[in-house]
């Protein structure tokens, strides 16, 4: 009676932790905060009532600025974001970009057109009323565009009445980001990789607040969710001004020791045949992403962790490129 959606785009990340590797696979922020404990046994406490949050979520726009709407994780935007606006609409994602914008797209029977994965290439495939997804910085290359370099695909979603889904889920690792303003823009965000909690799903969607409340689940975000926010409010960002910098740190240090660039908190990294690679890593205590499910099965994706863990990183590399000269 009821048949499964099919289509080739799926999510490609890791389906559990693996036990003994330090995994870099994820592109997290590898220093909990201080008061994560804390915050579980407030969970604990208010597990058995209804997880109401609209004053927290009205604290969170005070503390971000303007109006948000709490979702649970980006995930669920997108999906609120399939309700509101791509149900037979033609939908334009760029190529080698997070595969779940063309499986939601799919899902709500949108025409979906693939682009170059520039602003500029973009711009030229904007018709009247489509939707545009652009994932700034991008996921998995990690390549950041500030506003000047965004501006030709602004321009063209202004001219043509069109809708821009900007995914910012990794712009807190961006060293002075930028972030465009307009009528006919949806932002998302997440406080999944900035406090490297992927497990309590609490993002947020910057733009038609009104649209996105009533259609959303209630109670989605639970109490470790409900939780999370009420201890956010108390760090109010503290956390991510005192652990960006270590991060930046190791970041240039990855990218001279390894020849990579990126903007975000992780690298791509170009091995020939990633299987492989990742088996080799593997056998040195690494988990890294193989890239296949960006289409680029020559890649692998790694993170920025702590620097000891960077540096065996950085070893176990010299080591498997040594061994294939």
């Amino acid at each position: 009676m009821l048949e499964p959606v099919k289509f080739s785009a799926y999510h490609g990340g890791a389906r559990r932790k693996e036990e003994g590797l330090i995994d870099f696979s994820a592109s997290l922020n590898p220093y909990p905060p201080k008061w994560l404990n804390e915050m579980f046994e407030r969970a604990k406490e208010i597990s058995d009532r209804y997880p109401y949050y609209e004053e927290l979520e009205d604290g969170l726009s005070e503390l971000v600025g303007e109006s948000v709407t709490v979702t649970a994780g980006i995930t669920e935007a997108l999906y609120l974001l399939g309700i509101l606006a791509l149900r037979r609409r033609k939908v334009i994602i760029p190529t080698h970009t997070y595969g779940e914008y063309e499986r939601v797209a799919r899902i709500f029977g949108a025409d979906v057109i693939k682009g170059p994965n520039d602003p500029e290439g973009l711009s030229q495939l904007v018709e009247e009323s489509s939707v545009v997804f652009f994932c700034n910085p991008n996921n998995p290359d990690g390549r950041f565009y500030r506003e000047k370099g965004l501006r030709p695909l602004l321009d063209a979603i202004e001219d043509k009445n069109a809708l821009l889904v900007l995914d910012e889920a990794f712009i807190d690792f961006v060293e002075r980001p930028e972030s465009p303003e307009g009528e006919n823009i949806v932002k998302l965000r997440t406080f999944t990789k900035s406090y490297g909690l992927p497990g309590i799903r609490i993002g947020y969607v910057l733009g038609f607040s009104e649209a996105f409340r009533s259609v959303r689940m209630p109670w989605a975000i639970g109490s470790t969710g409900v939780a999370f926010l009420e201890f956010l409010m108390d760090d109010m960002f503290q956390h991510l001004r005192k652990t960006m910098p270590l991060i930046w740190r190791e970041k240039k240090r990855i990218e001279k020791a390894l020849g990579v660039k990126s903007d975000a908190n992780f690298f791509i990294k170009h091995v020939e045949n990633a299987k492989k690679t990742v088996e080799e890593l593997k056998k040195r205590g690494i988990l890294v992403r193989d890239c296949t499910s960006f289409g680029l099965p020559e890649y692998i994706r790694f993170s920025v962790r702590k620097p000891e863990e960077n540096e065996v990183l950085i070893r176990a590399f010299q080591e498997i490129e040594n061994k294939t000269l």
